[in-house]
């Protein structure tokens, strides 16, 4: 069997459409026939609108298939001439056939071939027929509907709304005339031609309309016959925040009414936390080594007189306020909390420790009478020393 080509879809562009339904399934399928009564070979294309199945029949093959489907033909013929016109006047029969005024009279009913993608019997009183297609391919498919259905159907609704006669009003040398206007047009320049013929909006809307009434649309848009123009400059945006958000009074920043939460607990308790600087952190870390000095008190009298800073003696403490300019994360108040417990009286200042007591600043003459004492007791062993031994520190005079 031969390959269906693209020559034998130029042999079938002058070819008309016919339609079977088959009813079984109720499903179209459309189909076009092509032979040539030179070499007695014939052609065939059927589809559903989307795929497309064909077969290709030289003389041999037409003869034996007539004879497959028709029990009663005899064998070949011994003569040549009587088998050729045999085949003729046969083909000729099945030509008739497939054509508009006799396809309706023709019975089309799917039959299972083992070697066909594709098979269908045709039959009236006179003679039966059996067509074995293959599909051709997805692409081959596309290519033979856009040539044979779709231009043309494009083309003909184009003359259909823009010709100022009725289409079917028109006698069939008028009709013929603005057809072949219109192709002759389209053939020059394909792209203007779709181009015109689908922007026109009475065409393009009613296309439109079919498809949705066509496929179950509920909503069926409106056929219009103007163009409404629409401006193509982007929708100006406000931007809106959203209500779980407020700008920070400070820093603009955006926080959370998490955050706020926290910040009006603190303002309804009324408390004051007290936070310790890195340099009270030092001072603190320092006491272990001023509860030993404090068994000596000459020698720490004397360390005070000579160091007296005011970053030693002093302790920063932080109060935050009822309206913080920046919310208190919930991570920091935690460990706030914990490390600084708040106190429990009714009173919004915070509970200061007590200051130790300093001895009263000595002279120079004195610190070195109380130096040459101890220095005394040491050697004399009277002194106890107990823990670890403090180094003594030998300062210059002051003046």
């Amino acid at each position: 069997m031969e390959d269906f080509s693209e020559e034998h879809s130029k042999l079938l562009l002058s070819k008309e459409w016919l339609v079977k339904v088959d009813a079984q399934t109720s499903k179209p399928y459309l189909f076009k026939f092509y032979s040539s009564s030179v070499d007695l070979t014939c052609c065939f294309v059927i589809t559903d609108t989307k795929k497309t199945w064909a077969e290709v029949l030289n003389s041999n093959q037409f003869a034996r298939r007539w004879r497959e489907c028709n029990e009663r033909i005899s064998s070949p013929f011994p003569d040549d001439d009587a088998e050729e016109a045999w085949r003729t006047r046969n083909l000729e029969m099945l030509s008739r056939a497939h054509t508009l005024g006799t396809v309706s009279d023709l019975s089309f009913e799917l039959a299972e071939s083992k070697k066909a993608d594709l098979a269908f019997e045709l039959g009236c009183d006179t003679f039966k027929w059996r067509w074995d297609t293959i599909f051709v391919g997805h692409k081959a498919s596309a290519d033979i509907l856009s040539q044979h259905l779709i231009m043309p159907l494009i083309s003909v609704n184009h003359l259909a709304f823009s010709t100022p006669d009725v289409v079917g009003d028109l006698g069939a040398e008028d009709l013929e005339k603005a057809i072949d206007k219109i192709g002759r047009t389209a053939r020059r320049t394909v792209d203007t031609h779709i181009k015109n013929a689908l922007s026109k909006p009475r065409l393009a809307t009613s296309l439109r309309r079919m498809t949705a009434v066509f496929n179950f649309i509920s909503d069926l848009p409106k056929i219009t016959t103007a163009i409404e123009a629409t401006p193509l400059q982007p929708r100006e945006l406000t931007p809106r925040l959203s209500a779980q958000t407020e700008p920070s009074r400070s820093t603009g920043d955006y926080v959370t009414h998490n955050t706020t939460d926290i910040r009006g607990d603190l303002k309804s308790e009324g408390k004051h936390i007290r936070v310790q600087s890195p340099i009270t952190a030092d001072v603190d870390m320092g006491s272990a080594t001023e509860s030993e000095s404090d068994r000596h008190p000459s020698t720490l009298g004397s360390r005070q007189s000579r160091d007296k800073s005011p970053v030693a003696t002093s302790q920063h403490s932080l109060t935050i306020p009822s309206k913080a300019p920046s919310p208190v994360p919930s991570g920091a108040q935690s460990r706030t909390a914990t490390k600084l417990p708040l106190s429990s009286d009714t009173d919004s200042s915070p509970h200061r420790p007590a200051k130790k007591s300093r001895p009263s600043p000595a002279s120079d003459e004195d610190s070195e009478e109380e130096r040459k004492k101890l220095a005394a007791q040491i050697k004399s062993g009277a002194a106890s020393i107990r823990g670890t031994r403090q180094p003594l520190r030998r300062g210059g005079r002051r003046f």
